[in-house]
């Protein structure tokens, strides 16, 4: 006769409390399996060691787990610029894949509706997400990043003619997605103030925003739109990022200010805001890329400053605010 409080209490050890439901029925041995904020490698192996602890129990002929897991609240954190061509999508990408090297447990959504590049940044492109019962599950990228982005639905260079309204639906849809295991996302939003923006802000509401940068004035008066824009719908701001804040010539190592330097952080402290730190302007940050390799999941100097960075949101995150 199979003693089940004994087996219970062996599988409680084993897992530290995650299972219940255990249940003998002729020679089918099933039980829960809770698996919240386990990754899916150690959610294996759990899963591995509770049928091997049982499968040679006295009756039992076959075991069914069932895995369930919390659904926890989910934190956005929204990277926004107020303008184009400023870094920010490769700051949001670079963000989530320091973030997780950390430990985090992150996911990445590119919200640059009409003009998406978080696909090639990460190097997923061509790959497309499932779906079930109307809701996608999102891409899991090479960097250990779940994503999703306009750029998966859509062939390459396609154009994407929508109004207001049907952008922002597309983006629920992205952000709504089956996000299991994740309780931070990290929202790549297209540039300016616009539709896609007031949406997401309104029914998604971010934890916090980070505003992207560069140095020169003209970035700076677009980025402090983001941050009014953030200011008024209640998002409490993170920081400022100086990006493309100087370049070291690869011959002869001197380094230049082509868009200047410190305005982003003169900035910060005029708008009472922390300052996050610089990212360089750096040939190294360009081809990788275009390759599809964020540089925050290699070494060196340029994975430094973005782990530098990383860093103070995670200790934003981890205030509890």
């Amino acid at each position: 006769m199979t003693d089940l409080s004994a087996i219970a209490d062996r599988l409680s050890s084993l897992t530290m409390g995650r299972t219940s439901g255990l249940r003998l029925r002729e020679g089918m041995l099933t039980l829960v399996l809770d698996v919240t904020g386990l990754s899916n490698d150690v959610r294996e192996a759990m899963e591995r060691e509770v049928r091997h602890a049982v499968q040679d129990a006295p009756g039992v002929d076959d075991v069914r787990i069932a895995m369930t897991q919390e659904k926890t609240a989910l934190r956005i954190i929204a990277v926004g610029s107020g303008k184009g061509g400023v870094g920010k999508s490769t700051l949001s990408a670079n963000l989530a894949v320091a973030l997780k090297r950390l430990g985090h447990r992150v996911g990445l959504v590119d919200a640059d509706i009409y003009g998406p590049s978080q696909p090639r940044l990460m190097g997923s492109e061509g790959e497309k997400p499932e779906a079930q019962d109307k809701q996608m599950f999102p891409i899991q990228s090479r960097w250990g990043v779940p994503m999703l982005s306009m750029g998966h639905l859509v062939k390459p260079g396609q154009a994407i003619a929508w109004r207001g309204p049907m952008a922002g639906n597309a983006l629920s849809q992205l952000v709504d997605a089956r996000w299991d295991g994740i309780d931070t996302l990290i929202v790549d939003l297209p540039p300016g103030t616009g539709d896609v923006q007031l949406s997401m802000i309104q029914k998604h509401k971010p934890a916090g925003a980070v505003i992207v940068s560069t140095p020169q004035d003209l970035a700076l008066i677009d980025a402090a739109r983001a941050v009014s824009l953030f200011e008024q719908a209640g998002v409490p701001l993170i920081g400022l990022v100086e990006n493309m804040a100087g370049y070291a010539c690869p011959s002869c190592g001197e380094v230049s200010d082509p868009f200047g330097s410190g305005g982003a952080e003169k900035a910060a402290g005029e708008m009472g805001m922390p300052f996050l730190g610089r990212i360089p302007l750096a040939m190294g940050i360009r081809t990788a890329s275009d390759a599809g390799e964020p540089p925050a999941a290699g070494d060196g100097a340029e994975a430094e400053a973005f782990r530098a960075i990383a860093e103070q949101v995670a200790a934003w995150l981890g205030k509890g605010r």
